[in-house]
């Protein structure tokens, strides 16, 4: 028996079936509240490099035409008034073998084409980071996990960070749990966001807006900034 692919606006148009039982649960028992932007917020960009926003690569995400658009206009933000910006990559000196500093998830996801000055792992040239902005190389999924990231926006006098990049289900997600477990506030942009699988981006940031942080539309966070001139 052959099977159909499902086109994305009929898996949209599920999910927001699934979606809209599950808003009425999660407000019933009090998730769902706002955290909101505090004094001083930090653009963190995820794992926006080549090896994920460019075709060909095994970590290769749909939709990167419309995220890094996004993520410009979030850059010219936060540029414009001098505020925090860092991004993370993720690459390793041993992706394979046994001193492999992959730890086991080398055992699960094919890490081995992320090396520590390839061109999968250099950030994407249409966002390509500039003079005082921190590139951080991570080795697991969370930006915060093994790095200097939160004692580095502590010294920035940050507290409230904007994440976007890829992937939503994975080291996008991990690094706003880990962002808002380390006491920073959690903004997730949402046009600013892909990831590879049909669905992923939807259930993961529905489901992130519910627990970890507020998923609004960029336009919405694009206003933020320009109400707090």
């Amino acid at each position: 028996m052959g099977t159909e692919r499902v086109s994305d606006e009929e898996l949209k148009a599920a999910l927001e079936v699934v979606f809209r039982a599950n808003r009425e649960v999660y407000a019933g028992r009090g998730f769902q509240r706002r955290i909101g932007f505090g004094e001083r917020p930090a653009l963190v960009l995820i794992d926006l490099a080549n090896g994920w926003t460019r075709p060909g690569h095994a970590f290769s995400c749909a939709g990167m035409d419309e995220v890094i658009a996004a993520n410009q206009s979030l850059l010219e933000a936060f540029r414009a008034k001098g505020l925090p910006i860092v991004y993370t990559t993720t690459a390793y000196q041993v992706p394979e073998g046994p001193g492999a500093d992959t730890a086991a998830w080398g055992a699960k996801i094919p890490l081995s084409e992320l090396r520590v000055g390839s061109e999968a792992a250099e950030i994407d040239s249409r966002i390509a980071p500039r003079e005082g902005e921190l590139v951080i190389t991570k080795k697991m999924a969370s930006g915060f996990h093994g790095t200097n990231l939160a004692s580095w926006l502590t010294a920035q006098k940050v507290d409230t960070i904007v994440v976007t990049g890829v992937t939503a289900s994975a080291c996008v997600r991990h690094t706003l749990e880990d962002g808002i477990a380390n006491g920073f506030r959690t903004i997730c942009p949402r046009e600013a966001v892909g990831d590879r699988i049909a669905g992923a981006v939807e259930w993961n940031l529905f489901d992130i807006d519910a627990k970890f942080g507020d998923v609004m539309p960029v336009e919405e966070v694009l206003d933020h900034m320009r109400r707090n001139d």
